[in-house]
């Protein structure tokens, strides 16, 4: 069995730095964002597929820096304000089977985030990121590139995830996926077994996982 985790929302608690940053910065452009519509809308996508959103609805595309201010000014807030989500270091001691990251943050905020938390030794040589592949979640894409890159058949796969996108991703993979409702309501997490702490994840990987 294979354990592939979801880094922002499942290992760090960075949800709610970056979609509050984005609110703050989509609104300054005149397309007005709470940090709850931009957990919505845009939690678990990829930059790309976030851009592709924003420009739909702004009806032009983005200023030629707005991307390079944002994680700019993102990665300046992980570093000083970003935390291991609750619980996660000692439900990772307790998970025996290989683990790895595949994310859809850039390289640079995965290991930005892992490191600032403690957590990047623990992954250290098995993250994976949406830059690796075509197609970021919900397309299966960069889920599946992780699994043949750690030797692993995806029925044999267990994902963990937070965000809607990350679910369908997993379940478009063909691998069980387990969903972490957190900042997400359990019924938009379908498809997934859902829990709500990290304490339940041990277990739950040990009962429900495939062998």
């Amino acid at each position: 069995m294979l354990v592939i985790f979801d880094c922002d929302g499942v290992l760090v608690d960075s949800e709610p730095i970056s979609n509050r940053i984005l609110a703050q910065r989509l609104t300054a452009i005149g397309l007005p964002t709470t940090t709850a519509e931009s957990i919505r809308d845009y939690m678990g996508r990829s930059w790309a597929s976030c851009q592709a959103l924003i420009e739909q609805r702004l009806g032009r595309a983005l200023p030629d820096d707005f991307a390079d201010g944002y994680h700019d000014e993102l990665y300046a807030a992980l570093r000083s304000e970003v935390e291991p989500v609750t619980g996660v270091a000692a439900a990772l001691d307790a998970i025996s089977a290989p683990a790895c990251v595949a994310s859809s943050g850039s390289h640079e905020k995965i290991r930005t985030s892992l490191g600032t938390t403690g957590l990047l030794a623990r992954f250290e040589g098995r993250i994976f990121s949406a830059a690796d592949v075509d197609h970021g979640k919900p397309a299966p894409d960069l889920f599946l590139h992780a699994a043949a890159a750690m030797g692993h058949a995806p029925a044999d796969c267990v994902v963990v995830e937070d965000a809607p996108a990350g679910v369908a991703a997993g379940r478009a993979a063909g691998m069980t996926v387990l969903g972490y409702a957190a900042l997400t309501p359990p019924a938009e997490l379908e498809g997934a077994t859902v829990f709500t702490s990290m304490d339940e994840l041990p277990a739950l990987l040990n009962g429900s996982a495939p062998r």
